[in-house]
């Protein structure tokens, strides 16, 4: 079984390249993320052509804001939008839906972006992670929790943590509520399969970021041990960042049981662009 996860930025912009994507790649189970549509609008955009595709859709969006969806291809049972007692801001937010596919308890999830440290978005965010941590703790043993956390884990998971100082994403209590998500038992996948290497998952727009490899690794798949333990592959597909119009997320992709393109690497392709010097380069939005 192939998962995928992929904060698409507007699936109705990205719409050109998901669907040759899901050609391609031939995922089993995807988790989009920041799909910015209401429902009714997501499955007249998407419903004929997922159906084509062998796919049933759970989505749970909003308009021009945020969004999740899960597409499954192996089965799409109990479906749950939403996580139970999290805050809202003010009101609910879609960031958040849950399905059993292929035996498997799959979430996928946008954590909110907290903004600036310390701000009421930013403890908002921490609000929201312990209530996710809450429903997957009360859920069934083979569970992935998939998406964009919107916290890279470790300082390795930065192209230069000193470009970070004073943003979100890197703090320690996001870092901790993280911590506390994991330590129910689920393993990063790419991170424990690929324990040394450079890995990234989004690279902002501006000035050239992605051509540097200057990124950030926050969309993760998180996984119980008894899905960790079918995981052959594990990986960051690059190519769907590259070309014209894409999002400024790359797919992540798990291979359980069986990898029909093999245990190709961290990512593919590989990034080009060397290591910066640490200090060397700003982020684009710091003063």
């Amino acid at each position: 079984m192939r998962v995928a996860t992929w904060n698409v930025n507007s699936v109705k912009q990205r719409l050109p390249r998901l669907l040759p994507w899901l050609d391609q790649r031939r995922p089993d189970v995807v988790c989009l993320q920041e799909t910015k549509l209401a429902d009714a609008p997501f499955a007249d955009l998407l419903g004929a052509e997922l159906a084509k595709r062998g796919y049933a859709a759970a989505a749970h969006g909003e308009a021009r804001w945020n969004g999740v969806a899960i597409l499954s291809r192996v089965g799409l049972d109990d479906v749950v939008t939403g996580v139970a007692e999290a805050p809202g801001f003010p009101h609910q937010e879609a960031r958040a839906v849950a399905a059993t596919c292929g035996g498997v308890r799959v979430h996928s999830v946008y954590v909110p972006n907290g903004r600036t440290p310390d701000s009421d978005h930013y403890h908002y965010k921490l609000a929201w992670l312990a209530a996710l941590r809450e429903v997957v703790k009360a859920g069934p043993e083979d569970a992935m929790v998939c998406g964009d956390v919107n916290i890279a884990p470790e300082d390795a998971d930065v192209f230069d943590p000193e470009a970070y100082v004073g943003q979100t994403h890197v703090t320690g209590p996001e870092r901790a509520a993280l911590a506390g998500l994991r330590a129910l038992g689920l393993h990063d996948v790419v991170r424990e399969r690929w324990p040394q290497e450079r890995v990234f998952t989004y690279w902002d727009y501006r000035a050239g970021m992605f051509h540097k490899d200057l990124g950030m690794r926050i969309d993760l798949v998180l996984a119980s041990s008894p899905v960790t333990e079918r995981v052959r592959a594990a990986w960051v597909d690059r190519q769907a960042r590259k070309g014209t119009g894409p999002s400024d997320h790359a797919p992540v992709i798990v291979d359980l049981d069986e990898a029909p393109d093999g245990d190709i690497g961290p990512m593919v392709p590989p990034p080009s662009a060397p290591a910066v010097k640490k200090g060397s380069v700003k982020l684009p939005q710091a003063p």
